[in-house]
Order: C-alpha cells, then structure tokens, then sequence
C-alpha cells in the first residue's frame, strides 16, 4: 500500500510540475518531501507489534476443530413384524457424535450407545408393520433414522443410513402360501353365503306355497299366462317337496297321477332289471310253445331292431344258432318259423358260435 501510494503521488507531482514549469530547485525538494510522505504511510499502515506472541498466552485463541463423526456397520439385526415369529433381517450404517458432559460423567461407549439408540427407534417402527410390507417398512426407516438424534443418556447423536429391510425366503413362501388359501377360503365362504341365500330365497319366498310359486314364475314369464296355467300342477307338487308337505286338496285335480312303474316303486315293488327282462322274453318262448311273437318283439325294440331293419333276418340266424349250440332246439324251432328260417347248418353253428365253456 505504502508503495502504490508513493508512485501515484509522485506521477500527480510530476504532471504537475511539468504543467506549471516549476525551477529546477523545486525538483529535488518535491522528491525529500515525497520519501517523507511514504515514510509516513508506512508506518501508519503497519501493525503494531505485540510484546507477547498469543500462540504462547494460557488460553490461545485457536480455531476449534470440527468434531468427528464415527460409524459403525452392523448387519441381519432380527426387528419383529406385526406378526408373531415373522422377523425382518435389518442391516445399516449407525453414525453418531459425541455430546459434551460435565468433567465428572462416567466413561461411555459411544458406539454401544449409538446402536442401541438405532435400534430403538427402527423396532417401533417395525413392530407396526405387517411381514409382507418390507419394501414399505424399510423406506419408513429410511425417514425415521435419517436424521441425528440423542439417545436416552444423552451422551451421544445418532442416525443410520444404507438401510436395508428384507424378509427370508421361507417366510415369504409362507406368507404367499397363507394368502392364497386365505383369498380361497373368502371365495368359498362368498359362495356358500350366496348358496344359502338362494336356497332360503326359494325355500322360504318362492317356494312357500303354490301361490308364491306361480306368481313367481310369472315375474319370469309376463307373457305366457296360460303356460303359468298348464304348469300349476308341477309347481303345487315342487312347492309340496320344498316343504316336505302332500300336495294340497285344492290343486290335487290339477296333479297328474304317478305311472305305473312310480306306483310300484312307491308300494314296495321293484322294477324288473334289463338281466330279468330278458330271461322273461327267452324263457315264455322256451316253455309254453307258443307263439313267441309279443316277447319276442319287445326283445328285438330292446335290442334296437325295427321290423324293416336289414339287418335283422342276420341277427335272426345268429340267434337261432346260438340256441342249437346250448340244447334250446325247440325256441331255434320256433324262432325259424317266426323268420322264415326253418334249419340252421350244425356244421356252420359249430364253427362260428362260440363254445359254452367260452
């Protein structure tokens, strides 16, 4: 500074005496007096100088150093779930700062205490979470331990970060397995909740008597009045099963009767089998000698054979041959008259009916 402002007065004098014409005595005056005003400046401008350096004083006053943070990762720290015996698998980076304490605290372990400090925080976090929403926790903990906080004593800061939530693989197996029987069984149970609303529908509204059955059928049907007429008598007698009720008198005119077969079944009888049916047929051609024909036909309807069927003179001749090949000559007799056949080859029975043992 002293420098700069000796150089830049000396060119204003300069200018000036060249300007003016100063005599040649002015000259050497103006530089004694410009060394004057620069030993002047110089000493103004400079600091004074201490009797006693401050690095040397009892408190020196030195820039403070910033404190140092320390970290410490831990790994697959078992957190609970909502859930009982469903853990999440916890794993960060705990950070933390020392606090200052009065001179006579006790001795800690700031590490210790930072983790416990971590772990405190992200346990309440995911003890309210369920185990199949890790994805979701940890970004919660991702917020909740991103900033620096005491802990319980009050030594120490602490935060984590690099937070990582998971859940083992078996657990997500069971969980995947538990969601999909849970999802069937609330399919089930809408279903058979929809079932027995539907049966006390019917039971209990549309079936409840004849009446409701046929104003019912017309709610179905509004333009087919006289089908709701012919279709009274098999609505009375569902409505009666639906109440395990008879039929009541007023509609038993409009009730057809049962057929003979249902008649039997409902006294005791049996109806013949297709086994008895046919022993019947074969058996009244065999014994009485008469004319076969009624027995007879209604054994080749049950066979599926009409009276113009080509084939039947063919299924004729095989039936006449099996009868020779088990002694029945009297109904391969009779069964020749009925067809025309009057003799069947022994020779061609023998050899293409099969034998008895067979």
């Amino acid at each position: 500074m002293t420098l700069f402002l000796t150089v830049i007065l000396g060119l204003i004098l300069v200018i000036l005496g060249l300007s003016v014409g100063w005599p040649w005595w002015a000259w050497p005056t103006t530089a004694v007096l410009l060394l004057v005003i620069a030993l002047v400046t110089h000493r103004t401008l400079a600091p004074e100088h201490e009797a006693f350096p401050r690095e040397f004083l009892p408190e020196p006053d030195l820039p403070l150093p910033e404190p140092q943070r320390q970290e410490h990762r831990i790994t697959h720290v078992a957190l609970p779930s909502s859930v009982a015996d469903y853990d999440f698998s916890f794993s960060a980076t705990v950070r933390w700062l020392v606090l200052e304490t009065a001179g006579d605290a006790p001795y800690i372990n700031p590490a210790g205490l930072a983790v416990d400090a971590v772990l405190q925080r992200a346990r309440g976090v995911t003890a309210q979470q369920p185990p199949h929403r890790s994805t979701f926790a940890q970004h919660q903990l991702d917020g909740a331990l991103g900033t620096m906080r005491p802990d319980s004593h009050g030594r120490v800061m602490a935060m984590a970060q690099d937070v990582s939530l998971s859940l083992p693989e078996s657990d997500r197996e069971r969980l995947a397995k538990l969601s999909s029987v849970r999802k069937d069984e609330d399919v089930w149970e809408h279903e058979r909740n929809y079932e027995r609303s539907k049966r006390t529908y019917l039971g209990d509204d549309v079936l409840k008597d004849t009446g409701s059955a046929v104003v019912w059928w017309l709610s179905q049907n509004e333009r087919e009045v006289e089908g709701a007429v012919d279709r009274i008598g098999m609505l009375a007698r569902l409505s009666a099963a639906a109440n395990n009720e008879g039929v009541a008198p007023v509609f038993e005119h409009l009730v057809s009767p049962p057929s003979e077969p249902y008649a039997e079944n409902h006294v005791g009888h049996r109806p013949p089998s297709e086994w008895e049916e046919t022993q019947d047929i074969t058996g009244a051609a065999s014994n009485k000698g008469t004319d076969p024909a009624p027995s007879l036909d209604a054994f080749l309807a049950w066979f599926g054979f009409s009276p113009s069927d080509p084939d039947l003179e063919l299924f004729a001749g095989r039936l006449i041959k099996l009868a020779r090949v088990h002694g029945k000559s009297e109904v391969a007799d009779e069964l020749g008259r009925r067809f025309g056949q009057e003799r069947a080859d022994a020779d061609d029975v023998g050899e293409t009916a099969p034998e008895p043992e067979e």
